[in-house]
């Protein structure tokens, strides 16, 4: 029996490509998950009642009365939610 040694070769051959092509998505995974990680806007506070409307009366949709009176009432009942 005659020994050919490309024949043993071929194995180790397709061995370092799956261990380099593994290797490559690893990293690019790895990167892609960590870049995505500082993309992410910065959580922002939640509005308290009394912006809610000051939003509403800047866009028109509540009466200068209406925010008077609104704005009386939540400041009253919400003290801290004042500005």
């Amino acid at each position: 029996m005659m020994f050919d040694g490309h024949h043993d070769m071929w194995g180790m051959y397709w061995g370092w490509w799956v261990f380099w092509l593994t290797f490559i998505l690893i990293v690019v995974l790895a990167l892609s998950r960590g870049l995505r990680g500082r993309t992410q806007q910065p959580e922002t506070r939640a509005d308290t009642p009394l912006d809610s409307l000051k939003r509403r009366y800047a866009a028109g949709d509540i009466t200068t009365e209406e925010y008077e009176e609104r704005k009386d009432r939540l400041i009253h009942s919400f003290p801290d939610s004042q500005n």
